[in-house]
C-alpha cells in the first residue's frame, strides 16, 4: 500500500533525525571540553558566567540515572496515526542503552516503525562520539541573552550558534540553571537535514530538578518532511523506581524486540 510505503521510509528519516537530536549533553558522555575565555558580555554579568563556567565542567559528570523508565508518545498528525510506548531503559557501562518494554500501544504501523526505530537510533547513536555535537564552546558560539525567572526557575539564557553547519548541531537557546549551572532547556532547529526528503527538524528538551537534581527529562521532537508531512514525538524520561517493576529487570529485551511482544 503506498500509504504504508510511506511511513516506512518516514520512520527512517525519524530515526535518522533522532539519532543526531538525543545527543544532547544531558545524556552523552561528552568528552573533556574547551573552555574559552568568557565574552565581555559575560564578563560584565559575573552570576551568568559563574553558573557558565558550572555547566561546561559538569559536562564530564557521570550520568545520573543508570535505570530510567521512558514513555514516548509518537504521531503522524496528517495521516492522524498515533501510538506510545512505556519501557524500562538502563545504560550499560559503555553508555549504550539496553530497553525492557513494559506497554506499547495504537496504531502498529507507528509502533513498530517510528517508535521501534527510534529505540533502535538511539541505541545506534551511543557510538557516535558525543564530543561532535556537545553544546560546548568547542562546537558552539554562546551570547548571552538574560536572566529567566518563572516561578522556582531561575536561569540564565544563552544563544548558541553553530562553529559548523553539521549533523546532530541545533541554532537555538540554551538555558542554564543560577544555582547548579544545569542545563534546563535547550532548544532549537538541526542546522543539517539527515535527508532531501526532510524539511526541518525542531527539538526542545527541557530537564526539571528538584534539589539541584534531575528528577525528569522531557523532549519534544518535530520533523517536517516532504512525504508526508510532520511527525512529532514527546519522550519523557525519570529516574526508574522499584513500584515500575525496575527492581526486577536484570535482563533487558534487545531493542529489536521493541516492535511487537
Amino acid at each position: 500500500m503506498p500509504e504504508t510505503r510511506q511511513i516506512f521510509r518516514f520512520s527512517w528519516l525519524i530515526a535518522a533525525a533522532t539519532a543526531t537530536a538525543i545527543l544532547l549533553p544531558s545524556l552523552a558522555r561528552a568528552a573533556a571540553p574547551v573552555v574559552e575565555s568568557p565574552t565581555p558580555m559575560m564578563e560584565s554579568h559575573a552570576p551568568a558566567g559563574m553558573a557558565f563556567a558550572r555547566y561546561i565542567s559538569g559536562l564530564t559528570a557521570a550520568l545520573p540515572w543508570g535505570l530510567e523508565t521512558i514513555e514516548i508518545e509518537a504521531s503522524l498528525p496528517k495521516l492522524e496515526k498515533h501510538g506510545r510506548l512505556r519501557a524500562i531503559r538502563r545504560l550499560l557501562p559503555a553508555g549504550k542503552p539496553e530497553f525492557q518494554v513494559i506497554e506499547m500501544n495504537g496504531d502498529r504501523t507507528v509502533r513498530q516503525q517510528v517508535i521501534a526505530r527510534y529505540l533502535s537510533a538511539e541505541v545506534r547513536a551511543a557510538d557516535l562520539p558525543s564530543s561532535s555535537v556537545a553544546i560546548t564552546p568547542a562546537n558552539y558560539k554562546f551570547r548571552y541573552q538574560g536572566r529567566i525567572e518563572n516561578g522556582p526557575l531561575k536561569a540564565f539564557m544563552f544563544h548558541i550558534t553553530p562553529r559548523h553547519k553539521r549533523e546532530g548541531l541545533i541554532q537555538g537557546e540554551l538555558w542554564i540553571d543560577a544555582d547548579t549551572g544545569v542545563a534546563v532547556r535547550q532548544s532549537g532547529y538541526l542546522v543539517k537535514s539527515p535527508s532531501v526528503f526532510v524539511k526541518r527538524i525542531d527539538v526542545t528538551r527541557e530537564t526539571f530538578l528538584r534539589d539541584g537534581m534531575a528528577e525528569m527529562r522531557v523532549t519534544h521532537l518535530t520533523v517536517e518532511t516532504r512525504l508526508v508531512g510532520r511527525g512529532e514525538l514527546t519522550i519523557h524520561e525519570r529516574p526508574c523506581a522499584a513500584a515500575e517493576g525496575c527492581s526486577s529487570a536484570a535482563a533487558l529485551s534487545p531493542v529489536s524486540e521493541a516492535g511487537e511482544r
